[in-house]
C-alpha cells in the first residue's frame, strides 16, 4: 500500500472512533492504542482490513494493539495526522521501540535491514501494477494457444494485423513498465509529493524513449529526400571489462542497456530524485518552484541514470552472462540446479534480460535452448508458489491477488506472482526457488531439450520437436511432464509447510504470534 490514509481511517473507526482514543504509540510492528472503552473496538473488523495482520487487547499494558508489520510507522503517521498531536507520546513510543527491537534490543543486522528495505520498496511499488501485468500475461498466454503453428488451436495467423495488435496490447504494460513503476515508486517513497510522482514517470519514459534507444540500435529513419531508410547502429565509443560503451554524453562514454521491462533502475532513479526534489523545494523561492524544481530534478536524475546506472547494469550483465555460459558448459544437470534456484533473483533487479542473447544464440545455432528450459521451470515454480498461497490462505484479498498471479505465471509472466505475493512473503519466494531447482535439475540430468522462447506450462508445445531438425529425443515431451509434475509437487509442499502462514506479516518473515510475544509477558 503506497497510501495508508484509508487504512488509518478504517482502523480509527473500528477502535471506536477518534473520541475513544486517548493515546496512540507504536513499536516495531504494532500500533498501540489507549482507549477510553476497549469494548468499542471491533477486533474482527480490524483483522479483516487489508494490511492488518491481527489485533489484540493487552490487559497488562491497557493497550489495544493492531499488528501492521513493516509499514507500521507509515500507518502511525496517518493515524496521528487524522487524530491530531494530542494523542502522541514520543517517550512511550521510544520505550516501546526499544523493548521490541530484534534480538532483545540489539540492532537489526544492517544487511538484513537493507534487504527488507529494498524488497519492501520493490513490492510496494509493484502492488498497484500487479493486476495490469497479470492481465497482460494472461492475454499473451491465451494468444499463444490460438496462434497458428503452435500445434494447439490454430486460429490466428502470427503474420496478421490481429496478432500484432493483440500481442502489442498484452505486452504494453511490460514495455512501459519503467513509466508505471516510476510513478508508483514515487508514490510509495513519497506519498504526498505529487511532483515527484510525475518526475518518476517522466524519467521512466526517458529510459525507453525511442530517441535514446535509436542511438545504439539500428532503426528506420528518414533521409534528406524524405524516404524511409535503415539507419545502422552507431559504432561503439569504447570497451571496458567486456562492456561496450555505445554512445557518449558530454564526451563521457555511456553504456546504454535496454530499459524496457525493467524495474530496479527506475526505483533507483526515484530514490535519487526524492531527496533532490525535497531539497529544491526548501531552497527555491516559491515563485520559481513550479518550473525549476521539476526541471532540475528531472534533468539531474535522468543524467545520473544515463551515466552511472546504465554502465553498472551493463557491467553486471556482462559478468553474469559469462558466468551463466560457463556453468552451462560444465554439466547440464548441475547447471540446471544452480541456475534454476537463482534465476528469479535476477528478475528482482531486472537483470534477467541478459539471458535473452544467450537463448537467442542457442536457438539460432541448434534450434534448442537448455537455458530457456531451465528458465521455464523457474516460471512454473513461482506460479505454483502463488497458487499454494491461494489454497492455504483464508484472506479474501490475498486469494483474489494470488489466483490471477499464478495463472499469469503459468502463461509465462511471473512478475505478478513475484511482486504481488512471493517476495512480500519472502519464504514463499525461497521455497519456490528451491522447487524450481528440483524440477530443473531432474530435467537437466534427463537431458530435456526445449525448442522455443516461451516458458512455464503454456510452453509445452516447445518440447515436441526441433524446428531445425524436425525431431526431438525420444520421450522428450514425457520427460517435460514428469519434471513439471515433480517441480509443481515439490514447490507446493515446500511452500505449504515452510513458506507461508496466514499469521505472517506482509514484507517480513515475522509471525503474528511472535509479534504478540512481548505483549503478553
Amino acid at each position: 500500500m503506497a497510501n495508508y490514509s484509508q487504512l488509518a481511517t478504517e482502523i480509527i473507526a473500528n477502535v471506536g472512533g477518534a473520541e475513544n482514543v486517548t493515546k496512540v504509540i507504536h513499536c516495531i510492528t504494532r500500533l498501540r492504542f489507549t482507549l477510553k472503552d476497549k469494548d468499542k473496538a471491533d477486533t474482527a473488523a480490524i483483522e479483516a482490513l487489508p494490511g492488518v495482520a491481527g489485533a489484540v487487547y493487552n490487559s497488562n499494558l491497557n493497550q489495544y494493539q493492531v499488528v501492521i508489520g513493516q509499514a507500521v510507522e507509515d500507518v502511525y503517521d496517518e493515524v496521528v495526522e487524522q487524530l491530531g498531536d494530542s494523542v502522541v507520546d514520543e517517550d512511550a513510543t521510544a520505550q516501546a521501540l526499544a523493548a521490541t527491537a530484534p534480538a532483545s534490543g540489539k540492532k537489526q543486522n544492517p544487511i538484513v535491514h537493507a534487504f527488507q528495505v529494498v524488497i519492501g520498496t520493490i513490492t510496494g511499488s509493484m502492488i498497484p501494477i500487479i493486476g495490469l501485468l497479470a492481465a497482460g500475461g494472461m492475454i499473451n498466454g491465451l494468444l499463444s494457444i490460438f496462434v497458428k503453428g503452435n500445434r494447439l488451436i490454430e486460429v490466428i495467423d502470427p503474420a496478421s494485423s490481429t496478432y500484432v495488435i493483440i500481442s502489442t496490447l498484452a505486452m504494453t504494460p511490460f514495455y512501459f513498465l519503467p513509466v508505471l513503476v516510476g510513478f508508483s515508486a514515487a508514490k510509495q517513497l513519497a506519498p504526498k509529493d505529487t511532483v515527484l510522482q510525475f518526475i518518476g514517470a517522466a524519467v521512466g519514459g526517458f529510459m525507453i524513449n525511442p530517441g535514446i534507444t535509436n542511438l545504439v540500435n539500428a532503426h528506420v529513419g528518414t533521409n534528406a529526400a524524405g524516404k524511409n531508410v535503415v539507419v545502422e547502429a552507431a559504432a561503439p565509443v569504447a570497451n571496458f571489462l567486456g562492456v561496450t560503451f555505445n554512445t557518449s554524453y558530454f564526451g563521457i562514454p555511456v553504456a546504454l542497456p535496454s530499459y524496457a521491462y525493467t524495474i530496479f533502475p527506475i526505483i533507483v532513479a526515484v530514490a535519487i530524485a526524492k531527496p533532490l526534489n525535497a531539497w529544491l523545494k526548501k531552497v527555491l523561492p516559491l515563485a520559481l518552484r513550479p518550473i525549476f524544481q521539476p526541471m532540475i530534478t528531472f534533468f539531474i536524475t535522468a543524467s545520473i541514470i544515463l551515466l552511472l546506472v546504465g554502465p553498472v547494469i551493463s557491467t553486471i550483465s556482462s559478468g553474469l552472462s559469462f558466468v551463466i555460459d560457463h556453468i552451462l558448459s560444465l554439466n547440464l544437470g548441475i547447471a540446471s540446479i544452480i541456475v534454476g534456484g537463482l534465476y528469479q533473483c535476477l528478475v528482482i533487479f531486472g537483470l534477467h534480460w541478459l539471458v535473452v542473447p544467450l537463448i537467442s544464440q542457442e536457438l539460432a545455432a541448434t534450434g534448442a535452448s537448455s537455458l530457456n528450459m531451465i528458465v521455464s521451470f523457474t516460471m512454473l515454480a513461482q506460479g505454483v508458489g502463488a497458487l499454494t498461497v491461494f489454497f492455504k490462505s483464508k484472506k479474501a484479498d490475498l486469494k483474489g491477488l494470488s489466483a490471477p498471479a499464478a495463472i499469469s505465471a503459468f502463461c509465462g509472466v511471473t512478475e505478478p506472482a513475484m511482486y504481488g505475493i512471493n517476495l512480500k512473503y519472502v519464504r514463499v519466494f525461497i521455497m519456490s526457488s528451491i522447487g524450481a531447482a528440483i524440477g530443473a535439475g531432474i530435467a537437466g540430468f534427463g537431458g530435456l531439450q526445449m525448442f522455443g522462447f516461451s516458458g512455464s506450462l503454456i510452453s509445452f508445445p516447445n518440447f515436441i520437436s526441433n524446428p531445425l531438425t524436425h525431431h526431438a529425443p525420444a520421450g522428450n515431451l514425457m520427460l517435460f511432464w514428469i519434471a513439471t509434475a515433480v517441480c509443481a509437487v515439490a514447490t507446493f509442499l515446500l511452500v505449504w509447510f515452510f513458506g507461508y502462514k496466514d499469521t505472517d506479516v506482509m514484507g517480513q518473515g515475522v509471525e503474528q504470534k511472535n509479534a504478540f510475544k512481548d505483549a503478553v509477558k
